[in-house]
């Protein structure tokens, strides 16, 4: 027997290597009918890693001192070895991380994974999703310039509009009453230390639900699968007749993920400015406002319904119902039909609310 079977031999006595291969791979069964939309999630586990990886690297060199932050920040763009790399592999990450994100919650909604029993998975993501967006508006001020410094203090000002206790609230981000040294100790601890961890947790409890309770299947395509799922008591939904995940659909999800990664790295290489405004180059001045600030493209739509209306209250209300009916959607349509095009209502408002978010999102760029 050679070292590598021995190897093998030993960790399969203590283990069950076989057991678990033939369980959670070759013996783990999806629907026949399995598209490209489903291989986001594992995407965005790469991204995750990306993420992880490259801030771990910032660290080394990143000081989270007002005075220091933007010096040590041209020190890695300038004078580390691929310090430029890590950086912009970090900023571009964060910026495709949300985007991919948004294909898989939308993807998920076209197709009805959201509905009974899957209501818990919805949330999770919906969580994860909110999660994502705090750690990169957490993140956006650590560079201390220009751009970042009065972002953030356009972004913390919106919580004073919350009556009674708005005020309190904007203190509370900030660690005083203005944008300061607090402001960037605070965004710094919690982007690097709670935010991963969360983030990290709540992943973990979303695989766990997705594999209790099954991956859904598609409401269209091929009908060879059939769901063992039924009634009101639990059932893994399996897929008798369906392919394996290990080799057929692993490979599908690498196809996407090197798809990805081609499109990242064009972007890092070819056009990494695309998501840096000039004053993202331009140390923070408390004392000189920049004429046109505005926050990241994913919440353009945010900041121009706060424009919009004419309180700053009610432009806060109309967001809050959104997010809550987006959060609650899949206690709110139980309908058992998933197909959308057998679901009028849904499809008009589905393509109605991506139009309204890009529509939303174009007029906050140009006003």
């Amino acid at each position: 027997m050679s070292p590598l079977k021995s190897i093998y031999h030993w960790l399969n006595v203590r283990l069950g290597v076989d057991e678990l291969v033939e369980k959670r791979l070759t013996g783990y069964l999806l629907p026949r009918s399995i598209n490209a939309w489903y291989s986001l999630g594992s995407v965005l586990l790469v991204i995750f890693g990306i993420q992880v990886v490259t801030g771990i690297l910032l660290l080394i060199y990143y000081v989270p001192d007002a005075e220091k932050a933007f010096k040590s920040v041209t020190y890695i763009m300038n004078d580390v070895h691929f310090g430029w790399l890590i950086r912009m592999c970090h900023a571009v990450g964060s910026n495709m991380m949300v985007a991919v994100l948004l294909l898989h919650m939308l993807s998920a909604l076209f197709m009805g994974s959201h509905k009974s029993p899957r209501e818990l998975n919805w949330v999770t993501g919906f969580i994860l999703f909110n999660l994502v967006l705090g750690i990169s508006l957490t993140g956006y001020l650590l560079p201390w310039s220009q751009l970042s410094f009065w972002a953030t203090t356009v972004a913390t000002n919106s919580a004073g509009a919350i009556p009674v206790i708005g005020q309190y609230l904007v203190e509370f981000l900030r660690g005083g009453k203005l944008v300061g040294p607090h402001t960037l100790g605070r965004f710094f601890a919690v982007h690097v230390v709670l935010l991963p961890l969360v983030i990290g947790a709540l992943i973990g409890a979303h695989l766990f639900l997705l594999e209790r309770i099954g991956v859904s299947t598609p409401p269209f395509g091929q009908k060879e699968t059939k769901s063992t799922w039924q009634g009101d008591e639990f059932r893994h939904e399996s897929h008798p007749g369906g392919i394996p995940f290990f080799p057929n659909y692993l490979l599908q999800d690498v196809t996407s993920i090197l798809i990805y990664l081609a499109i990242f790295f064009c972007v890092v290489f070819f056009s990494p400015y695309i998501f840096f405004p000039p004053t993202a180059f331009v140390p923070a001045d408390p004392f000189k406002t920049p004429a046109h600030i505005k926050p990241e493209w994913y919440f353009l739509a945010n900041y121009q319904t706060l424009k919009v209306f004419p309180s700053e209250l009610l432009g806060l209300m109309v967001q809050g119902a959104a997010m809550t009916f987006l959060a609650l959607i899949p206690f709110i349509d139980r309908g058992k039909e998933r197909h959308p095009l057998k679901r009028p209502l849904f499809l008009a408002c589905f393509i109605g609310g991506i139009i309204l978010f890009i529509g939303m999102t174009i007029w906050g760029h140009y006003s």
